[in-house]
């Protein structure tokens, strides 16, 4: 069953992320820390909640917005595994799918739970402030993508 990495590996994701999340704020209390330094300025923990997209865009578009964005990351992950259900896709195409899909369902659940996705990593480095935050699913549905993009091999030209 090739559609079973798909699967897997988006449980894997999800898992994580979920995790890392509940880590964060059960465990090391970052929603009442605010802040934590773990290995400045490369590595800090911040917390953050998005309520919008990517780098906070549309944060301020209110209760229908998190439903659209939920509509939106299901119909994405549906659009992936059908097409990866369709034409088959190599091993890493998969494991991309699943990163990709795991990931977005992190920040699906992150939005029913709590109405925003989580946000804790902060990463700076060589005199570069960088004031966004971002979380695992992040990473994942990232890696996901580039994958998918990577060894999509439509590009690769047969052997004659």
């Amino acid at each position: 069953m090739r559609e079973g990495l798909i699967y897997a590996v988006a449980l894997v994701a999800l898992v994580l992320d979920q995790a890392s999340k509940y880590a964060v704020i059960h465990v090391m209390q970052l929603d009442r820390r605010m802040s934590i330094d773990v290995l400045p300025p490369l590595l800090n923990f911040r917390y953050g909640e998005n309520r919008g997209i990517n780098f906070g865009l549309f944060q301020e578009a209110g209760d229908a917005s998190r439903w659209i964005l939920i509509g939106l990351s299901l119909a994405i992950c549906l659009g992936v595994w059908i097409w990866l259900r369709r034409s088959g896709g190599k091993v890493w195409m998969r494991i991309s799918a699943g990163l990709l899909i795991g990931g977005a369902l992190g920040n699906v659940v992150d939005r029913l739970l709590y109405g925003y996705v989580l946000d804790f990593l902060n990463m700076s480095c060589c005199g570069i402030d960088n004031p966004f935050v971002f979380n695992v699913a992040d990473i994942f549905i990232f890696a996901g993508a580039i994958g998918l993009i990577l060894f999509d091999g439509r590009g690769a030209k047969k052997a004659p």
